[in-house]
């Protein structure tokens, strides 16, 4: 696996990220999140948060960005707060990252300055590979 350069992508999501108030209830921008995919593409989401819980990640912003332009493959991920501190994401995130594409495990992410994860790391006991799933090559995984 090629390390991956995350500093335009560290870039992309600190530019995207900013508190604002949407509404009296509704915030978005607190986090931003970059995802690198394996054709190359950047796609950027915020997270945004109701006073109800409606609200989502921007991991999962961005990931809605990228498979609304038909891609799922995913080789990189940042997601960094409003004051540009990389932030990892949360279970939920993983996991939803992890199911979009049937290599995306292999996917790498900066889970603090200097440390890079792969989705596997992050999803050690992956409830896929207790029960073994077949990819698109054909293979157990």
């Amino acid at each position: 696996m090629n390390q991956v350069d995350f500093s335009a992508l560290y870039e992309k999501a600190k530019a995207a990220a900013g508190k604002r108030a949407l509404t009296a209830y509704t915030d978005a921008g607190s986090v931003a999140a970059a995802i690198l995919t394996q054709k190359g593409n950047v796609y950027v989401g915020v997270n945004i948060d109701t006073a109800c819980s409606m609200g989502f990640c921007a991991e999962h912003a961005a990931a809605a960005a990228m498979v609304t332009a038909g891609e799922q493959d995913i080789a990189a991920v940042i997601a960094v707060d409003d004051k540009g501190d990389i932030t990892p994401p949360c279970g939920r995130c993983r996991q939803f990252l992890a199911q979009l594409g049937d290599e995306n495990d292999q996917a790498q992410v900066m889970v603090e300055k200097g440390r890079i994860m792969t989705l596997a790391q992050l999803l050690p006991y992956d409830w896929r590979v207790v029960r073994p799933r077949t990819g698109r090559a054909g293979k157990e995984r």
